[in-house]
């Protein structure tokens, strides 16, 4: 809670003292933002996947089904793994379907990636040079469960972190960046990847399973490894760069009010979930 606490306080003050609005931060990827839908669509960020990272991935209306199984059935918006099922048959696919109490809230399906383990790239380019990175860490999604494909999230008890950044040097580094590069220009970004290993990632053998462009979480911070001096050292310096890049979005840059939209789209999702628990 505390390190969350420094975030938000640190990019405040960096937001001061380089004369920017700190609400702006909310617009750092705005313009990827689906004003008809009131959300960042999965589907919107699926189109801009490159062929060979993309997974199937189709709104469910309960009239096709996924041409092979597993699949995850996910709420189109969504946060921290709330509200996803897994499905390894037509049989529970068609049990997930009929538990749904909220017509309006709409999922879609996702074929299970290919790869044995799963990797978080959260990343901030450089303010003048989008092609060079500022700010990446990569850490990979563990869990203690003897499930091949877990719902991994911080609900979930048997998942944990690791630190995979220290094992690619810089030039390893910036060939990843220059793969993701080709999804879209975001100022501030989370990919979940999916692979066998970190070798495999450099070199573009991985699928795509989510994209995360609004307030992406850093999982570094969850590593218990990692000295808290260290997690420090990281929000301070991150913080100073996403303000620095906040600075960059242009005037003429419609504003669009993703925060209070994103935040109706949470207290709904919050509900469902509670509800499907009790």
């Amino acid at each position: 809670m505390l390190i969350r606490l420094l975030l938000i306080a640190s990019y405040i003050f960096n937001c001061c003292r380089l004369r920017v609005a700190p609400w702006k931060f909310f617009q750092l990827n705005a313009r990827y933002f689906n004003e008809q839908r009131d959300l960042f669509s999965k589907l919107d960020m699926d189109q801009r996947i490159p062929k060979r990272w993309r997974l199937e991935q189709f709104m469910d209306l309960g009239q096709r089904n996924p041409s092979h199984y597993p699949v995850f059935v996910k709420p189109e918006w969504g946060q921290n793994s709330q509200g996803i099922s897994r499905a390894d048959n037509l049989q529970q696919l068609q049990k997930i379907r009929k538990q749904r109490k909220n017509k309006d809230l709409h999922y879609i399906i996702q074929t299970a990636a290919p790869g044995t383990r799963e990797f978080e790239v959260f990343i901030i380019p450089k303010k003048d040079q989008l092609e060079q990175i500022s700010v990446i860490s990569i850490t990979e999604t563990c869990n203690g469960d003897d499930d091949a494909l877990p719902i991994n999230g911080i609900y979930n008890p048997n998942t944990y972190y690791e630190d995979q950044l220290p094992q690619l040097n810089h030039e390893q580094q910036q060939k990843l960046w220059g793969h993701l590069q080709k999804i879209a220009e975001f100022r501030i970004a989370r990919y979940g990847l999916r692979a066998d290993s970190l070798e495999d990632l450099v070199r573009g053998d991985f699928h795509v399973i989510e994209i995360n462009v609004y307030v992406p979480m850093p999982l570094i911070l969850l590593v218990k490894e990692v000295k808290v001096k260290d997690k420090i050292k990281f929000v301070l310096n991150a913080m100073q760069h996403l303000a620095a890049i906040t600075k960059t979005i242009p005037d003429s840059q419609p504003s669009k009010s993703v925060f209070f939209k994103k935040l109706q789209h949470a207290r709904i999702l919050k509900s469902l979930t509670k509800n499907e628990m009790s």
